[in-house]
């Protein structure tokens, strides 16, 4: 049975034509929305209409600059809230600290969990997500969650392709889990890139695992930020015979010279989803290519709020 009031979209700035986009896919209009600074810089928002009492969703990514649309996303849920919404569902296309997600060393925080609980604190019912940097963030949150998977999406377009002899690759060994899938879809062996990193975003390849001579590499990952561990991945299976390299990943976040990085490397071709907005910069590299993820949000958007099975969308 589906949700008993009308359901109303709202989207804070991180992700405004992604949450346009999802709007068209669902055949209706983005809810009316009021933000203005004051002259220190505080954030204040109005919702434009009433919502009492109905299904509202709010779309906005924690990207980069990450504390400012983290906490435009709180300010927003909080606004709902106490407009008197009935249920709200905090859309995430990309969730930021992801990567603090466990203490790895001495006397450091685990700040996905501190977001995962500011986010139910702001007044959140539950949360819809996209390719978590780990699964087990779900467990961090003491609200449902809906956990898409960008797979899906990229998978259909290499099909799509006809390319010949694939093979996936999984960038390190902690990615394993989130390629399987992937590798399935393709009916492609999986090949496994065992690296060390020595600091925060450098790392080392160490081994390739797997064979990729006279195959099609294809690189898979959530996401990218400095470009480095996916360049060296890339020049580790092209000096071990893969005829082509191409790379999808769900997050773009293109941080440091990450797009010169990629122009200069032996990729040749870069996938990335709408999750979070491009710059100039990367809409212009000629091997970069986005994919849209809008209408697998909102089909899980529908889903939830004619309370469907949201996992029927992997099968």
């Amino acid at each position: 049975m589906a949700f008993s009031k009308e359901k109303k979209i709202f989207c804070g700035s991180a992700s405004r034509a992604f949450g346009e986009q999802v709007c068209r896919c669902l055949g209706m209009e983005l809810g009316a929305l009021n933000t203005f600074r004051f002259s220190d810089g505080e954030l204040c928002v109005q919702i434009g209409e009433n919502v009492r009492g109905c299904d509202v969703f709010i779309i906005n990514g924690t990207s980069p600059p990450v504390n400012d649309h983290l906490m435009e996303l709180l300010v927003l849920i909080d606004a709902a809230k106490r407009a008197s919404a009935k249920r709200i569902t905090a859309v995430l296309p990309y969730f930021g600290y992801a990567r603090q997600d466990r203490k790895d060393r001495p006397r450091v925080p685990i700040t996905a969990k501190l977001v995962s609980n500011l986010i139910v604190a702001a007044g959140a019912h539950r949360v819809l997500t996209v390719d978590l940097h780990c699964g087990q963030i779900q467990g961090f949150f003491d609200i449902p969650v809906d956990h898409l998977s960008g797979d899906i999406v990229f998978a259909e377009h290499f099909a799509g392709q006809g390319i010949s002899k694939p093979v996936v690759v999984s960038p390190d060994t902690g990615s394993v889990h989130r390629i399987r899938d992937f590798a399935r879809r393709l009916d492609a062996p999986l090949v496994i890139i065992d690296k060390r990193r020595s600091q925060h975003n450098e790392c080392e390849v160490v081994n390739v695992i797997g064979e990729v001579e006279g195959k099609h590499a294809l690189i898979f990952d959530d996401i990218i930020d400095t470009g480095g561990t996916l360049v060296k991945a890339a020049r580790a299976v092209k000096e071990r015979g893969a005829t082509d390299v191409s790379a999808c990943a769900t997050h773009a976040v293109f941080s440091g010279n990450a797009i010169d990085l990629i122009e200069q490397s032996v990729l040749d071709q870069v996938l990335v989803s709408d999750s979070i907005p491009l710059s100039e910069r990367a809409r212009s590299c000629s091997k970069i290519k986005v994919l849209t993820i809008a209408p697998l949000v909102a089909e899980a958007i529908r889903r939830i709020h004619e309370e469907e099975s949201v996992s029927a969308l992997f099968r």
